[in-house]
């Protein structure tokens, strides 16, 4: 059974784009809650996710979800001579003619070699084929053992051929890989989430630290010329961290090539707030002329996938952080519970929550884009996209999903006046289950935005942990009181070229 996307009702962009976190749809028994490893193959792309179930997309865009019934936490698939093989955390590997299953269970790995050097059991599993045809395993050891490989057996992939490889381990003096919100455990770490990528005949093996409780988890890589190493540590290491906004923690995915050349990696998101469990994000991966790999982490609209940038159009950014308390805003809410004020929604932050009333039935925010002093300028922004994070503050990131799923609706109104809104997009009819949402629309000057929620599952308490508009200045109205030397600032040439 499939869940298909039903999108909203907007005049969409012409060059369509993304925002992470990513709005992956939900099933039941699945949701796309990290640990991701993404599959292409006959020109589909198959996400599978701890958290159960299975995505596909012909675009690494639009995702539709699928059952798919035994899917180990942080699972991995590999095509192997026409077959699907399906590992994670688990002893047992699994075997389908088709990336959705059914899968058949091929029993345990059995290490053969002469020492048992490393395996203590299958825990972030990642089968990787060389060119050659040659499979290959990689697991890190838990803590700080690091990562391990070791050749397979290409009639019985369930069997180790000879003694397991020790790659690398937890190296103290790369700081990044340390436990800690301030990476302030100098002797701790929590090595995982092995992937394994070869390009120019290069090797790059990536993998997790310090932990995925932490929003400093994070990705680095190393590189060989043999898949079994020797490796070595990446000078600009690490490959994927960020430590504050709504995208945080960001490390265990996985990168997959799109037909246009582009590398693409999928990477598990840490929200601070541990209730709120985890989601997924994606960008752009980066070779440079010495085969130095790198990822820009991003938290607003980027050109989606076999879309070019365009180097003369300003990016969007986001237009309502912090507005709800700013200096003279005009902004307001319908209602707000004690201890998870509207403010929350818009601070740019995954820890907090706005909750509205438990009986506001269409709960409201309004938000003034130009809170300012009565001797500045009114500023007026062009907006052309939405992100909204629905989270009740109940658990949500490891296992899967059971009772009703999240169906969300909601409306997006601009205004200049603060009194006539219009329609830019409309959700409402939504029927697909997400908590996550982003939305481009056709670009519109406003001043003043309106978010109302019409619909949402009752079995839990409503919460918006972020609501972001993103758009870009286009103009100004006169201050309340003339400022005679603000006449006489030259007018920056960028900003003449959003107007």
């Amino acid at each position: 059974m499939a869940a298909a996307l039903l999108l909203c009702s907007a005049a969409a962009l012409a060059q369509p784009r993304y925002c992470n976190p990513l709005p992956m749809p939900m099933g039941q028994g699945g949701n796309a809650s990290g640990d991701v490893t993404v599959l292409e193959e006959g020109g589909k792309y198959y996400m599978y996710c701890t958290g159960g179930g299975a995505w596909v997309s012909d675009d690494l865009l639009n995702w539709e979800f699928h059952q798919v019934q035994g899917v180990p936490v942080a699972p991995d698939i590999a095509k192997y001579k026409g077959k699907f093989y399906l590992s994670g955390n688990t002893d047992n590997l699994y075997v389908a003619d088709n990336p959705l299953g059914p899968f058949e269970d091929l029993g345990k790995f059995k290490n053969t070699g002469p020492v048992e050097q490393g395996w203590n059991g299958g825990f972030d599993t990642k089968i990787f084929v060389d060119d050659d045809g040659q499979p290959y395993l990689f697991w890190p050891g838990r803590g700080i053992s690091g990562i391990y490989g070791v050749k397979l057996n290409p009639d019985d992939l369930t069997e180790f051929m000879g003694t397991p490889v020790h790659l690398f381990g937890f190296n103290p003096m790369h700081a990044w890989e340390r436990y800690g919100e301030k990476n302030e455990y100098p002797g701790v770490a929590w090595i995982e989430g092995p992937w394994v990528i070869k390009r120019n005949g290069v090797y790059y093996l990536e993998y997790s630290a310090s932990g995925t409780q932490w929003k400093t988890y994070a990705e680095g890589y190393y590189t060989a010329t043999s898949p079994l190493g020797p490796y070595t540590y990446a000078a600009n290491n690490p490959l994927l961290r960020k430590t504050e906004g709504l995208v945080t923690g960001t490390a265990h995915g996985s990168i997959v090539q799109a037909p246009d050349g582009e590398w693409w990696q999928f990477y598990t998101i840490v929200l601070s707030n541990p209730p709120g469990g985890r989601r997924i994000g994606m960008d752009r991966v980066h070779f440079d002329e010495d085969g130095l790999m790198s990822v820009t982490v991003t938290d607003s609209p980027q050109p989606a996938p076999g879309v070019k940038a365009d180097p003369d159009k300003l990016p969007s950014i986001p237009v309502t952080i912090n507005k709800m308390q700013a200096m003279n805003a005009l902004s307001k809410v319908s209602s707000e519970q004690e201890g998870f004020p509207a403010a929350y929604a818009v601070d740019d932050f995954s820890g907090t929550l706005w909750r509205p009333s438990a009986d506001d039935a269409q709960p409201q925010l309004t938000i003034e884009l130009s809170p300012a002093t009565r001797f500045d300028v009114v500023q007026i922004f062009k907006v052309d996209g939405m992100r909204i994070m629905f989270g009740s503050g109940a658990r949500r990131g490891f296992g899967g999903r059971g009772g009703a799923l999240p169906v969300y609706k909601f409306r997006l109104e601009t205004s200049m006046d603060g009194e006539k809104f219009s329609t830019v997009l409309d959700c409402t009819g939504n029927d697909v289950a997400r908590d996550t949402f982003y939305e481009d629309f056709a670009p519109v000057r406003a001043r003043f935005v309106r978010l109302t929620i019409t619909d949402w599952p009752k079995t839990q308490p409503l919460g918006v942990i972020d609501f972001t508009v993103f758009g870009r200045a286009d103009g100004w109205q006169p201050a309340s009181v003339a400022t005679p030397t603000f006449t006489n600032l030259p007018l920056d040439s960028e900003y003449q070229r959003s107007r």
